[in-house]
């Protein structure tokens, strides 16, 4: 038996930021979650100029090739965008690495493009908020989630921490952990789905 992929998210363009040590569960699950209600799913890193990196898991060290950066992306490309995800595990303490401690890393910068457009919606799960740590003013006085290991990085941050495993604040979703990749998807989803049919 075949079962027909939604068309909720049809067109719509999702990406997520990867590096090594990522949580297979939850990459997996984003890959094919997405793509379910018909969405293109496209994992960003930086590529540092090759053509494509082979990343590890944490958990298995499987393999996981990238070969889309968010290096040099322009502002109309950048829009095109519905969501873009910071997921969990070590991916996001690896992609805040800089050669230059007084310029942002990279991605932070790329980050902090992406909540200058508040029609994308920003997801960051678990220890994906280190991402947001040389950049703390993206999240000072906005709800979120965070693992119980960073509530005090959030707080530091002048977030406002909400005890719940999803919170949704404007076009900020966070999630508590990586193993609540699902309802951090779902919500995602749902946002999507909401936003579309408003329009």
């Amino acid at each position: 038996m075949t079962v027909a992929a939604g068309t909720a998210l049809a067109g719509a363009k999702i990406a997520v930021l990867m590096e090594s040590d990522f949580y297979e569960p939850e990459i997996f699950y984003y890959q094919r979650r997405f793509a379910e209600e018909g969405a293109q799913v496209h994992f960003l890193t930086r590529l540092w100029g090759q053509d494509a990196l082979i990343f590890t898991g944490h958990e298995h060290r499987v393999p996981f090739r990238v070969d889309e950066s968010f290096e040099d992306m322009t502002d109309e490309q950048l829009r095109s965008w519905d969501a873009v995800i910071v997921p969990s595990g070590m991916v996001s303490d690896r992609l805040r690495w800089t050669e230059d401690v007084t310029v942002l890393p990279p991605a932070t910068a790329f980050l902090v493009r992406t909540f200058a457009e508040p029609g994308i919606t920003k997801g960051i799960i678990c220890h994906g908020l280190w991402l947001v740590a040389p950049a703390p003013e993206l999240v000072r006085g906005r709800k979120l989630v965070v693992h119980n290991n960073l509530h005090g990085d959030a707080r530091n941050m002048g977030a406002e921490y909400v005890d719940q495993d999803v919170v949704v604040d404007d076009d900020l979703v966070t999630g508590r952990t990586g193993g609540h990749h699902h309802l951090f998807a779902r919500t995602i989803i749902d946002k999507l789905v909401a936003e579309r049919a408003g329009r």
